[in-house]
């Protein structure tokens, strides 16, 4: 991740809650066989430590060889295109907005029973805001079943980079101007652009920066 000191993030928790709002990762392994790389999803366990559980269906356990060496998690948050001309300057140039960490370690991997719970703790983590909620115990028998296909793994972050690229560069006026277009109606056909869940960072990060340009 390139060292750019404005735009780090730092603040542990706030990485934990960037993984815990936006729990869909890259799983990278350098193998003997070369780079391996898998869409998981990931689940922030209540610990001290920065720990992370997810599964991988099988045979990909093998290919990303886990638990001989470390891996990384690269998990997005809130991205998108931000055009030159919400700036109200010139000359300017088009740029994208966004936020992501870089999670480090080695996996430890989990056998049946945990690999279940692990599961069950993601299917509850994404169906409790349906009006009708499932979860595995109602259909047991056949989770039961096709659970074998998967391989849980715990990853205890011994390492991790942090990027919050949120117009930290520009005076405030010019990133208010950002966050106004971000939040346009997304039905308007002429703001195909519009990002809410950004703008809501960008204004989330104008209050926690006391130091912003032009403030």
């Amino acid at each position: 991740m390139i060292h750019t000191p404005v735009y780090a993030l730092t603040d542990e928790d706030r990485a934990r809650a960037l993984v815990r709002d936006n729990g869909w990762a890259t799983l990278v392994s350098h193998t003997a066989e070369g780079l391996v790389a898998s869409h998981v999803p990931v689940l922030v366990e209540d610990a001290d430590a920065f720990t992370v559980v997810s599964h991988v269906g099988r045979p990909d356990e093998v290919h990303h060889d886990l638990g001989s060496s470390e891996v990384m998690l690269v998990v997005e948050g809130p991205y998108g295109y931000v055009s030159p001309g919400w700036y109200g300057t010139s000359p300017a140039v088009p740029t994208w907005n966004y936020l992501a960490v870089h999670l480090y370690g080695v996996p430890e991997l989990l056998g049946p029973e945990d690999t279940y719970t692990v599961l069950s703790d993601t299917t509850d983590r994404y169906e409790r805001v349906m009006p009708d909620p499932v979860t595995l115990p109602q259909v047991e028998e056949y989770a039961h079943q096709i659970a074998p296909g998967a391989v849980g793994f715990r990853l205890r972050v011994t390492r991790w980079q942090g990027k919050s690229k949120l117009s930290q560069d520009k005076p405030l006026a010019v990133a208010q101007r950002v966050v106004a277009e971000l939040e346009r109606d997304p039905h308007d056909a002429d703001h195909p652009y519009t990002n809410p869940r950004l703008a809501a960072q960008m204004r989330a990060e104008m209050t926690r920066h006391a130091a912003w340009p032009g403030r």
